[in-house]
């Protein structure tokens, strides 16, 4: 077993324009003075990293790890959750999509997919520089307009999608793999991995491919009303990294799963801040040493209610409390009255 490294956080919802939430260097000894020892980067975050010059250059890579570690941090993992949406995105999407990359490819969909593609080639570099070993991002989504099964889906569809989506990420793993870096879609509505069946049928599509792994997040379960630790039972030997949300599912008479177009506040499922919702984060941080996880506990924070420089605290300290540090011997081994084959023999009567 292993003691899970943390508490660390993801810092995509904290960067802004104002200090100390404007520099890579600032953010991170704010984060340092909450007790978080690690960050996880977002690639497509200039005030973090430039990522093309991080691919390209190891003394660059060496000067955005030695400013986190001037803060008495780590870097866990990159993430390019941004651009991985837009290697494979439905033109009912394009227009919203847009705005996740350049002005340049805005309005061209093979362009920007063809910059997305580049990204997670660069952050595959990137990761290599920086001596990491997972890569965080999302897989984009041709038929998330079809999940609910109305109208009817012609014969064939889902298998269509699938394979053009592996066709897409086929290219990218393969970069993934000649450095010796996993990468982890995070499962998600609103990708085409979005569930463990269609993770399954992805890794079909892509042969099983070992680079083909997953980051762990139960709020995404809950508010889809999974099983999040059978979840961990099922696919641990995939489970790469990990992010701790917490979500609450309250359905009532007039809203379910689908929550009526109504925005975050006003749904019936929705993200919470760390402890005040009902994951069961006890359990997973037990089936995960158990299942010899040796990857980081990162905090992602999203919640409609609880102010974030009030929830990224709460979370450093809820995270330290429920990293369990393993044991390095048996509870009983105060009784052990010693063995050898012949006593082992004698106990069995033969």
């Amino acid at each position: 077993m292993t003691t899970i490294k943390g508490p660390a956080i993801f810092l995509a919802q904290f960067m802004g324009d104002e200090a100390p939430f404007n520099t890579l260097d600032r953010i991170c000894k704010w984060a340092a003075g909450l007790g978080f020892k690690g960050v996880q980067i977002p690639s497509w975050d200039p005030r973090c990293i430039d990522l093309k010059k991080a691919a390209e250059s190891k003394t660059y890579a060496d000067e955005i790890k030695a400013i986190v570690a001037g803060a008495g941090m780590e870097i866990t993992e990159l993430s390019s959750h941004l651009q991985g949406q837009l290697v494979a995105v439905h033109p009912a999407y394009d227009a919203q999509f847009d705005g996740f990359a350049p002005k340049e490819v805005h309005g061209n969909s093979k362009a920007r997919t063809e910059w997305a593609v580049q990204q997670l080639i660069y952050a595959a570099k990137a990761s290599q520089n920086l001596g990491l070993n997972a890569h965080a991002t999302f897989s984009g989504a041709l038929l998330w307009h079809t999940a609910y099964p109305w109208p009817q889906r012609p014969a064939g569809l889902v298998e269509t999608g699938f394979t053009e989506l592996a066709k897409r990420w086929m290219p990218i793993l393969n970069e993934f793999d000649k450095v010796g870096v996993d990468l982890c879609y995070e499962i998600h509505p609103g990708e085409d991995l979005h569930d463990g069946v269609t993770y399954e049928m992805f890794l079909d599509k892509v042969n099983q491919h070992p680079r083909a792994c997953l980051l762990y997040d139960p709020s995404h379960f809950v508010l889809q009303c999974m099983d999040y630790l059978g979840y961990i039972d099922a696919f641990h030997e995939r489970i790469k990294m990990f992010h701790v949300k917490d979500a609450e599912f309250n359905p009532t008479a007039k809203q379910g799963v689908y929550g009526g177009y109504q925005n975050w506040i006003d749904r019936a499922g929705r993200f919470r801040s760390l402890g005040d919702g009902q994951v069961d984060f006890r359990s997973i941080f037990s089936k995960l040493a158990a299942y010899n996880f040796k990857g980081w506990a990162v905090m992602e924070w999203e919640c409609a209610i609880k102010h974030p420089e009030v929830g990224a605290a709460e979370g450093a300290i809820f995270i330290q409390k429920n990293i369990i540090k393993v044991t390095d011997k048996a509870f009983d081994d105060f009784a052990n009255t010693g063995s050898d084959e012949a006593f082992n023999k004698k106990i069995l009567g033969i």
